[in-house]
Parts: structure tokens; sequence; C-alpha cells
């Protein structure tokens, strides 16, 4: 009998160890089968982010495409503006342009005593108008000049803010 009881204990154990290894080896199948999941999920949302950057860089480059685009064209017409006012002040300087100003020929409070009508003899109709200085006159230039310049600087930030906000 002790024999058979030795048996038994030794059947239960080694049926006891068959099942703690049947169970092993489904948890281990388990964990597999989950990791394999978790890689799986890992590869999507690497591949996400892969996209969502080469997207983003996309759209910055076309971002930078834009602005450098926008920026040669104020840098344009900055150049041509500067170009044209350069000019105007040589025709100044050389008289070959005259700045003026129109008079009120009916304010008496002018001080200037301008006939009302074109001279007998004349060929201009136009209301009377006074020569400036040619100093006054560069300075006037150089007042519009710098408001061009303000001006075009003010569309070439505007532009940079409108592609920007996008």
């Amino acid at each position: 009998m002790r024999y058979l009881t030795v048996l038994r204990l030794i059947g239960v154990f080694l049926l006891m160890a068959v099942v703690w290894q049947v169970q092993a080896w489904r948890y281990g199948e388990q964990l597999e089968h989950q990791e394999e999941l978790h890689a799986n999920a890992l590869n999507q949302q690497s591949q996400a982010l892969a996209h969502q950057l080469v997207v983003a860089q996309e759209q910055r480059l076309a971002l930078e495409q834009q602005l450098n685009t926008s920026d040669q064209q104020h840098t344009r017409e900055l150049s041509d503006a500067q170009r044209n006012q350069t000019a105007l002040r040589d025709r100044l300087a050389t008289a070959d342009v005259r700045l003026s100003v129109l008079l009120d020929a009916t304010d008496p409070a002018n001080g200037c005593a301008m006939p009302t009508a074109a001279a007998s003899g004349g060929v201009v109709h136009a209301a009377p108008r006074a020569r400036l200085d040619p100093a006054h006159a560069q300075r006037i230039i150089s007042i519009t000049d710098d408001g061009d310049n303000a001006l075009i600087a003010l569309r070439a930030c505007q532009a940079y803010v409108r592609a920007i906000a996008r």
C-alpha cells in the first residue's frame, strides 16, 4: 500500500507538473500574442508619425517657397521704387522737372496778386501754380520716399503674417 500511495503521489506530482507546463505554454502563447499586438500597434503609430512628419515638412517647404517668392517680389518693388525716386531726385537736381503747387487765386489771404485768367498771349489755361524751391522739393521727395518705403515694407510684413497664419 505504501507503494501505491507513493505511486499515486508521484502520479499526482507528474500530473501537476504536466498541468503546470501546459499552463506555462498557454501563458507563453498569450504573451507572444500580446507582444505581437503591441509591436503592430507601435508599427502603426510610427508609420502615422512618419506620415505626419512628411506632411509637415512638405508644408514647411511650401511655406518657405511662398515666403521666398513674396520676399523677392517685395525686394523688386522696393528696388524699383528706389530707382524711380533716384531718377526723380536727379531730374529735380538738374531742373529737368519742377515741383509746383496749385494756388487759390480767389483767396485774398494768400498775399499773392495772381491773375484769375490766363494772359491773352498765353497758352496755359490751367489754375495758377507756384514753383517750389529746389531744396524744399528735395525734402518733399525725401519724405515721400520714406513713405513709399514704409508702405512697401508694410505690404511685405502683411504678406508674411498672412502666409504664416495659414
